[in-house]
Order: C-alpha cells, then structure tokens, then sequence
C-alpha cells in the first residue's frame, strides 16, 4: 500500500496515482444532463467534426405493422379468436404445499406448468417443481376434454400416484403430483357445459 500527499491509501499495483485525488492538469468538462443540452439555457456547442463515414448500409424498409406478415405476433386460441376472450375452462386447487388453498384458472388448450413467471400456471414456492414446462394441461375445444402431459423439466408429474409419462385424459377431482405439491383438477367445461 501507498500513501499519497493527502493521506489516502491506494495500491500502487493497480493505480498509477490515487484514485481519491484523481489526476492533476485532466480538464474533464462539465456534466451534461441525460437527453443532452437545452439550447433554451443558452448552451451551445460547437462541434468541428470532419468525418468521411461510408458505412455500406442499405435502404430504409418499411415494417409491416398491421399484422399481415408472416409472422403476425402472439398465437391467439380458437375460442379467443372466435369468442373475441380467453374463458377459464376448468381449475387447479392446491390441497398441499407452499400454496395450499390457491387456485389457478385452465385456459383453452395448453396451458403449462411451471414455476417461473412465464408459464400459465405458475406455481411458487415449490423449489422441487421446473422453473418451465414441469407439466401440460390441455383443454381441447373441439373435443370437449382435458388432458395432462408431462414437460419437458427434470420432474415428473404424478395422476391419482400414478407417473405420467405419456397424455392422460384428466376427470373431475383427479389428483395431480408435481414436486412437493399436489392438485385438485376441477373442470368447468364438460358433458354439461362448453363455451
């Protein structure tokens, strides 16, 4: 460690000179405000730049903003784009743990299982369950039935303490096993009822 003319340490194996003090005769310039300067301030600046720029770019094309591209945006489900919404179709309770009591809304067609913030059913909490894909519940509108499939995460996926490893046609109140936590599967389309 050195010592500098102000009394401060600094390791003269990284630095030159104090860092603290800074370096002597370096004229900096002023701070300018993000969004730059205000010419209603009175500010100017006066910039002798003399640059020769040939930057091989091409022509300005226009982005196709109503939808009718290739690759229109997000995927919209056949009842949201019939119906113009995205009903519940059936639900999930959990019956044991870290969120016992909390429900979570199916909606039509696949609707994964996961713990992260992008899955559409998330599940927090249960560190044992895959941040993605853990799990599939899919409701199918055109056949008026739910199946469960397992993910592509490590865990595996549990239907009434049987493994699912291939799609399983869920029914009312069948149990579902996903790490440390369990489900109750309450459907709200079916022989009875469909959107």
């Amino acid at each position: 460690m050195k010592r500098c003319e102000s009394g401060h340490y600094f390791d003269s194996n990284k630095y030159s000179s104090c860092p603290v003090c800074g370096v002597d005769d370096i004229d900096i310039g002023s701070t300018i405000a993000k969004g730059g300067l205000s010419r209603s301030k009175g500010n100017h600046i006066d910039l002798d730049l003399d640059l020769d720029l040939d930057l091989n770019v091409g022509p300005t094309r226009q982005i196709n903003k109503s939808g009718q591209g290739h690759d229109e945006g997000a995927t919209v489900g056949v009842i949201r784009k019939e119906q113009g919404i995205d009903p519940v179709v059936g639900w999930l309770v959990c019956i044991e743990g870290s969120e016992r009591g909390r429900d979570y809304r199916i909606r039509s067609e696949k609707n994964f299982i996961g713990r992260g913030d992008n899955m559409q059913i998330c599940i927090k909490g249960d560190d044992s369950i895959s941040r993605e894909n853990h799990s599939i519940i899919s409701y199918n509108p055109k056949t008026n039935s739910f199946k469960i499939l397992p993910g592509t995460g490590k865990g595996l996926v549990y239907l009434n303490d049987d493994e699912v490893d291939t799609p399983r046609e869920l029914k009312s109140f069948d149990e579902i096993g996903l790490g440390k936590t369990k489900l109750k599967f309450f459907p709200c389309c079916g022989e009875n009822f469909k959107w």
